[in-house]
């Protein structure tokens, strides 16, 4: 994230949302409860774990927004891609949870009654809301540059595709289907999987420095060399560093100019970079004179 401003703002964010899924893992408890529908149960308590999730987001966007200091002279970013860690793992822990109480109902013989009307409305409600909250939580962390709150958003996605399978299974258990809805808590518990699987690659990666995508590659590249001065480009190099990335970069300038104008052009590329690429927490440049010898250059 890029200053404080954007820390509060996805704080604010995975606020509300922890907010609204409280409120929506009551509902569905009590209707699931209520009504008779081991599905709608595992959804609410999907719900409920949204609802720690949140302030674990909560909590990573809080340290990630931290300014830098002597101990993390780079910053705190990465404490977001832990918390996306421990997010994907609490996801896990739920999925599976919920897929082993699935199987134990559905392979244990134990009588299934139809649910009632209001597990139906519940599923239903649980559906929009979810699809909402995808929504917001996804347009907070696209303004706001923040992985544990995009982390969030996936996984609202994730519970909308579940709620509706918890949809048609309480739908098909009242009209005489009634193993639908273990079997729609099995669906629950894949997409649950699947969701937390996906929140954990894209985090390593990110805690790995691996290299952020071949379009931004290319585009940097397109700009490097559009540069006055810049006679070609020997080396990029790019590693991500939470929901942002470092750039080091080799340029050949002529050998002949002046110190201070290879400082110049240096200058202008770091700048040009930060400026069209503001995900760029750093940028380094490394001037080569292009018909030199490589380790005489100078840097930025």
């Amino acid at each position: 994230m890029n200053g404080e401003t954007d820390a509060k703002r996805a704080y604010r964010a995975s606020a509300l949302a922890g907010g609204v899924n409280a409120g929506l893992a009551v509902i569905k408890l009590a209707a699931g409860l209520k009504g008779g529908s081991a599905a709608l149960v595992s959804d609410g308590v999907d719900s409920a774990c949204d609802v720690l999730s949140s302030f674990i987001v909560m909590i990573g966007v809080k340290l990630a927004g931290k300014s830098p200091d002597e101990d993390h002279p780079y910053g705190h970013e990465r404490f977001e891609c832990a918390a996306s860690i421990l997010l994907a793992l609490m996801i896990a822990a739920t999925g599976m949870g919920v897929g082993w109480s699935a199987l134990k109902k559905l392979l244990g013989g134990q009588a299934a009654v139809p649910p009632a009307a209001l597990a139906l409305a519940a599923a239903g409600l649980s559906v929009l809301v979810k699809e909402l909250l995808f929504r917001f939580a996804r347009r907070a962390a696209r303004r706001t540059r923040s992985d544990s709150l995009m982390a969030s958003a996936l996984n609202y996605r994730a519970d909308v595709f579940s709620s509706c399978g918890v949809l048609a299974g309480v739908a098909g258990a009242r009209l005489g289907f009634p193993w639908l809805d273990s079997v729609a808590s099995l669906i629950v518990c894949g997409l649950i999987l699947r969701s937390a699987f996906q929140i954990l690659t894209d985090s390593l990666n990110k805690m790995l420095d691996s290299a952020i995508d071949a379009r931004t590659v290319e585009q940097i590249r397109a700009l490097i060399l559009a540069q006055p001065g810049v006679l070609g480009l020997d080396d990029v190099k790019t590693r991500r560093f939470g929901s942002r990335y470092f750039v080091d970069i080799e340029i050949a300038c002529d050998g002949d100019i002046l110190l201070r104008q290879a400082h110049d052009i240096a200058s202008r590329v770091h700048d040009e970079i930060e400026r069209q690429f503001p995900e760029t927490k750093h940028c380094q440049v490394h001037v080569n004179p292009q018909s030199a010898n490589a380790d005489e250059h100078t840097s930025r």
